[in-house]
């Protein structure tokens, strides 16, 4: 498969995440872990990883051991831990394949070690703890009881401590500093206890740029990594490069009379002779159902009209009298001066970023670009 030959795809740029990867580092002054789950948001699982690894990243972060099973078998041997919820049963699993697992509940950290020890086998963990956010985790005024807890079960061994942050792409609002608190507490009773983990982790992509107190022993980064804002609060440095683009090529275009109906329910109807090109993406590819979507071609943005298609959807080509049939249309990217951003998306889906690049759907064909 060829880029001569789809009719959409998407271009990923190896080299602008190896380079996101390295001002990430450069900044925090520690090691990053990459995000790397929802097959690496919508970039590509096994790739991004690999081109993180080369950029530094000293681990890789994904949110269900299959992904981590994966990475495991493309050869990829950095360390990787497994953020969300791990049946206890699959410990023994976990354990073979050298990832560690988070364990945020006394009950499910015991039956963990229990399958663990029944295989023979020795399991890293990081203890997660809840320190706002409201999601898996032991309270930090809890997490004394915990890590002791966690230290006489076999079968375990604790690596790491980390919570997540609910605002830290909001750096006006105190809520980062009060969980950043209770979570700074929780590592100074432990480490005078003498069970402080070796590693404790706190920061995501927006903490690693806005709270350097948040930096601790690692920094978790993901949407920073694709160069894709935190937020419209928090925006990434201008240097940060974009690592995805998504591309597609004109079906057809030709001019309709006044009063033509366009796609479903004709939710569009033309009001004199207009120029209705074709774009071979849909609803399937990722495009959002809805009315207000946008393209590039020939360096202009046109409107999506009518009713986004499973695999098509038409545009309005007046503004692009030359338009023809085989040229290239960008909807996630830039052309000639004009750029269109997942951001841009976002806010005309109400939405985020987030969103738009991990909706883009398998069936689209990557294209990987050093």
């Amino acid at each position: 498969m060829s880029l001569a030959n789809v009719p959409n795809w998407l271009e990923i740029d190896l080299g602008a995440i190896r380079y996101n990867i390295q001002r990430l580092a450069a900044i925090s002054a520690r090691p990053v872990m990459a995000i790397v789950k929802a097959n690496a948001y919508g970039h590509g699982l096994v790739e991004v990883a690999r081109a993180a690894v080369a950029g530094g990243a000293a681990w890789l972060g994904v949110a269900r051991l299959e992904e981590g099973a994966v990475l495991r078998q493309a050869g990829l041997e950095a360390k990787i831990l497994v953020l969300g919820m791990t049946l206890p049963e699959r410990a023994a699993e976990a354990a073979a394949l050298d990832l560690r697992l988070a364990v945020y509940d006394p009950e499910q950290a015991q039956a963990t070690s229990a399958a663990a020890r029944a295989a023979g086998l020795r399991l890293r963990v990081h203890a997660k703890f809840d320190s706002g956010m409201g999601r898996l985790g032991v309270t930090p005024e809890n997490g004394l009881e915990f890590i002791r807890a966690l230290r006489g079960l076999d079968g375990l061994e604790v690596e790491g401590m980390f919570t997540h942050l609910a605002e830290a792409d909001d750096p006006p609002k105190p809520s980062t500093d009060r969980q950043l608190d209770r979570f700074a507490s929780l590592m100074e009773v432990l480490q005078a206890s003498g069970l402080r983990p070796p590693l404790a982790h706190a920061a995501n992509s927006a903490a690693t740029l806005y709270f350097p107190r948040a930096h601790f022993d690692m920094v978790r980064c993901g949407i920073a990594i694709y160069g894709l804002h935190p937020s419209s609060d928090a925006p990434l440095p201008a240097d940060f490069r974009p690592a995805l683009a998504w591309k597609a090529r004109l079906a057809s275009v030709k001019l309709l009379p006044p009063g033509h109906g366009i796609g479903y329910n004709f939710r569009y109807t033309t009001t004199r002779t207009e120029r209705i090109g074709v774009c071979p993406a849909g609803y399937a590819d990722g495009l959002r159902r809805r009315l207000g979507n946008f393209a590039l071609v020939g360096g202009k943005r046109v409107p999506v009209v009518g009713g986004v298609c499973m695999d098509q959807c038409m545009l309005q080509l007046d503004q692009v009298p030359d338009a023809k049939a085989g040229d290239e249309i960008v909807l996630i990217g830039s052309q000639g001066s004009e750029r269109i951003s997942a951001e841009d998306f976002g806010n005309a889906w109400g939405t985020v970023n987030y969103d738009v690049v991990c909706g883009l759907s398998a069936r689209v064909p990557r294209f990987y670009l050093e």
